[in-house]
């Protein structure tokens, strides 16, 4: 388990899951290369590290807000940090972006309602958009690094969860902890994310000819 973990670290410029993002990212700056500057863009959920990992520290004429429900530290020029919701977006007034940007975040709002406001909340701000979630039929979960972790009956994950440490969760201290351990992660299909956003613009991240996650963009 610790050998998958180094291999999935996103905060490992030698792992794997880094060399996912930087290959992925490599289309995100294809797209806003096209966009005139200065760009604004919106990081739902990101992190300085993350940007650093992909191999952007600076871009000139880009300035990059991190929104997040705590503040996170930032410390190169170009960034700053918010606290704020990615389901009320409401601080922002239409369009005030010209990018939204979200890597693996839309999965942790947990429930429907919440996921498709999110979406909503990003078409309404944002210009352009990208945004990044992993794939459900993908048999690796993303987050417990257990096969077929997602496909199991709820009380089953719910044990499992209670009993023992899976990937980056320490084994919950009771089940009801782990019953909203459960709760706040929804894997999306290709379906669910096409119905959110309203578009038909994919990006298929494959690993042995599965796609692994897929990312909807629109409006480059």
């Amino acid at each position: 388990m610790n050998f998958i973990m180094r291999l999935v670290d996103n905060r490992d410029p030698a792992s794997l899951a880094a060399k996912f993002r930087r290959r992925r990212f490599e289309k995100f700056k294809d797209l806003i290369q096209k966009l005139p500057r200065p760009i604004k863009i919106l990081d739902v959920g990101g992190t300085e590290t993350f940007w650093k990992v992909v191999g952007v520290g600076e871009m000139e004429h880009v300035e990059i807000t991190l929104l997040n429900l705590q503040l996170v530290p930032t410390s190169l020029p170009g960034f700053r940090a918010i606290v704020g919701d990615a389901t009320d977006l409401s601080q922002f007034s239409d369009g005030h972006f010209d990018v939204v940007f979200s890597n693996s975040v839309i999965e942790h709002l947990g429930t429907y309602s919440s996921q498709s406001r999110m979406a909503q909340e990003v078409r309404m701000v944002g210009k352009c958009y990208w945004i990044q979630t992993p794939n459900y039929y993908f048999p690796i979960e993303p987050h417990f690094l257990f096969p077929g972790f997602h496909w199991l009956p709820l009380k089953a994950r719910v044990w499992l969860v209670a009993h023992f440490d899976l990937g980056w969760y320490k084994r919950a201290e009771n089940v009801e902890m782990a019953k909203e351990i459960m709760q706040s992660i929804r894997l999306l299909k290709k379906k669910n994310y096409s119905n959110y956003f309203q578009v038909e613009k994919l990006y298929y991240e494959r690993l042995f000819g599965l796609v692994k996650s897929f990312v909807v963009y629109d409006g480059f």
